[in-house]
């Protein structure tokens, strides 16, 4: 895949436009401020609240999502998953016409069809590869996030143009921007974060520490060995790759990383994976999903209190307090 940087964008296609950005959390206020200061004109479309009360603070034109709407000619929408098509059908759809442009993060809606767009928009997506509080602030330090862009619709002709120039003015043709399709975006994300980043990577660090502690060992040293220290080698990994990560640590810990991993992440592992995979590509997680928030949520938020009670949190939260600057 070609790497696009600054020279492969141009941000003239946003001369007087509005970009209305739909939602204020970390994304929306870190994209927003990114866009503003490259000299993007920027309405925020919100309901009154926290998140109103926070971009009014930071300067910005903040109104209803409906107002924004109407404004705007590109809506950058940037709530939760699970908000978009209720948000879109009663507060954005209304004010949609031809030549508009609707953007996005994250192709979850428009894969599993929670939005339907009309035919005359234009629908792109602008996606860091990063959280907003890093999207900010790499930013901030003149560097910029690496990204996603893809174009879902393009009656204009325009889209892919539209998607780079917002790119740029987020920063993240500094870092670098691959450009794909919203469904691959969509699966590939929903894939990383169920099997390895969220969900793999926690139920490893719980077994780990559940294991140790099961044999006797002492809370603290097992939340050391495995959660604290998951950092320390990501770290290593992020900045020079697993070959420079074994370079780093011992030769018993290398050795042990080929003699026991295999053993405990095995062939069956990369099945099960592969049947994740095939429930993503299939529509069924986004069906549960969906139909677990419009239920509100029971199992997450069971899930989210049995998890505060777990030990692991108990005493994360105690060595954690230990490198507080005092």
């Amino acid at each position: 895949m070609d790497i696009l940087h600054d020279k492969d964008a141009d941000m003239s296609v946003l001369n007087g436009k509005t970009v209305a950005v739909i939602g204020y959390g970390a994304q929306g206020r870190a994209q927003a401020l990114c866009m503003r200061d490259s000299g993007v004109h920027v309405i925020i479309g919100i309901r009154p609240g926290k998140s109103w009360d926070a971009a009014a603070q930071d300067g910005f034109e903040v109104m209803s999502v409906d107002e924004a709407a109407a404004k705007a000619d590109i809506i950058h929408l940037l709530l939760p998953d699970e908000k978009h098509g209720e948000v879109y059908e009663k507060q954005i759809k209304p004010h949609l016409a031809a030549g508009k442009a609707l953007c996005c993060s994250h192709g979850f809606a428009y894969v599993f069809k929670t939005i339907v767009p009309p035919a005359d928009v234009d629908v792109i997506m602008v996606a860091p590869k990063g959280p907003g509080t890093e999207v900010r602030r790499v930013f901030e330090e003149g560097f910029g996030c690496p990204g996603l862009i893809g174009v879902f619709q393009n009656p204009t002709g325009k889209a892919r143009d539209l998607a780079l120039a917002i790119a740029k003015a987020e920063g993240l043709t500094r870092g670098g921007v691959l450009e794909c399709t919203l469904a691959q975006e969509t699966y590939e994300d929903l894939f990383g974060e169920q099997n390895v980043l969220c969900g793999g990577l926690v139920d490893l660090m719980k077994y780990g520490f559940e294991t140790l502690i099961e044999a006797g060992y002492p809370h603290e040293m097992a939340y050391f060995e495995c959660v604290h220290e998951a950092k320390l080698i990501v770290d290593l990994i992020y900045n020079g790759g697993i070959q420079r990560m074994n370079a780093v640590i011992s030769n018993t810990a290398e050795f042990g990383e080929y003699y026991n991993g295999p053993q405990i992440l095995g062939p069956e592992v990369k099945a099960k994976m592969k049947e994740s995979l095939q429930r993503i590509e299939s529509g069924k997680f986004a069906q549960d999903w969906l139909a677990e928030a419009a239920a509100g949520a029971p199992n997450l938020l069971a899930k989210r209190a049995a998890l505060a009670e777990h030990p692991v949190e108990i005493v994360g939260k105690k060595i954690r307090s230990l490198f507080e600057r005092k």
